[in-house]
C-alpha cells in the first residue's frame, strides 16, 4: 500500500466534506437522532457517504469503518477509520470548531487483529488546518512539521478533558476535572476529540484525558500525536469497543494518572 498516495486521497475526500459543513455552518441541520448528550445530522450520513465514495472509488480493496456505519470487506487487510464530523454538537449549534478525521488501518501479521493507524489526518475546515501524518515520519500541520510541547509540569500544562456521551463519562470524569483543575493551569472542554488530539500534537495542549471515546474520534490523532514525539496512552473499556485514553507529551502523563487515582478514591 503506497500511504503517501492514499493520504492525498484522504486529503481530497476531507476538503470536499469541509466545502459542506463551511456552507452548512448557520445553516438549520436536520436531525436525525439525538439524546441529552449527542447529536446525530443527516449532514454527518451524507459527508461519510461523500467520503465512502471518493475513497472506495481509489482503493475498491480497503474496507470503511465509519461513525455513520461500515462500508465494504470488513476482513480485508486495510481498512479506512473515519468519523466524518467530529464535534457535532458544536457544529449543530454554529459553532466552528468541528473537524473531519480520516485514519488508514492495516492489520497486524498473519492476519490478526488489532489494526495499526500507518496513515491520518484530521482538517479542520474552518481555520482552514490540515494535520497530517504517516507512520514513521514526522506529524505535519499544513505541510510544516510539528512537535509537542516540553512541558513537564502540571502546574504549566494545559489540559483538554472529554465528557463521552453516556452519563457514566459524566460521573467518571467530573472528579478528574475537579482535581485537575486546581493543579494545571487551564483547563479546556472543546467538543471535538480528534482536534484536542492535533492540538496536542501542535504543542498548543499538553494532554488531552477521555475516557469512553471511541475508535473514529482518536485513530487519526493518536498517530499525529506519535509521530510528533508523544504518547497516546489508552485501555480498552468493556462498553462497546470504546476506551480509556491520556494523550499528552510523552512528560506528564504519571502525574495525570496520579490525579485520576486520587479522585477516584475520593469518589469512593
Amino acid at each position: 500500500m503506497n500511504e503517501k498516495r492514499a493520504l492525498a486521497c484522504a486529503v481530497s475526500a476531507a476538503r470536499e466534506v469541509g466545502t459542506l459543513m463551511r456552507r452548512n455552518l448557520r445553516e438549520t441541520k436536520t436531525i436525525n437522532e439525538q439524546t441529552q448528550f449527542d447529536i446525530k445530522l443527516q449532514l454527518d450520513v451524507r459527508c461519510q457517504e461523500l467520503i465512502t465514495k471518493k475513497l472506495l472509488k481509489a482503493f475498491p480493496e480497503i474496507s470503511l469503518f465509519g461513525e455513520e456505519g461500515v462500508s465494504g470487506k470488513q476482513d480485508s487487510q486495510w481498512r479506512w477509520v473515519v468519523d466524518p464530523i467530529d464535534g457535532t454538537v458544536n457544529f449543530t449549534y454554529g459553532i466552528p470548531h468541528a473537524c473531519v478525521s480520516i485514519a488508514l488501518q492495516r492489520k497486524g501479521s498473519a492476519g490478526a487483529s488489532p489494526y495499526q493507524t500507518t496513515a491520518g489526518l484530521v482538517y479542520d475546515p474552518f481555520t482552514e488546518e490540515m494535520w497530517t501524518a504517516i507512520r514513521g515520519q514526522a506529524a505535519k500541520l499544513n505541510g510544516k512539521p510539528i512537535r509537542v510541547s516540553k512541558r513537564s509540569e502540571l502546574a504549566q500544562a494545559i489540559v483538554a478533558i472529554g465528557f463521552a456521551k453516556k452519563r457514566a463519562s459524566l460521573i467518571e470524569n467530573l472528579p478528574v476535572f475537579n482535581n485537575l483543575v486546581r493543579q494545571v493551569r487551564k483547563m479546556r472542554i472543546m467538543g471535538a476529540a480528534a482536534l484536542s488530539l492535533a492540538y496536542v500534537a501542535s504543542g498548543r495542549f499538553d494532554a488531552y484525558v477521555e475516557s469512553g471515546i471511541k475508535l473514529w474520534d482518536v485513530a487519526a490523532g493518536a498517530l499525529l500525536i506519535e509521530c510528533a514525539g508523544g504518547e497516546f496512552y489508552w485501555e480498552p473499556l468493556k462498553e462497546d469497543g470504546a476506551l480509556r485514553m491520556i494523550a499528552n507529551n510523552g512528560l506528564i502523563r504519571k502525574k495525570i494518572e496520579r490525579v485520576i487515582k486520587t479522585s477516584k478514591r475520593k469518589k469512593l
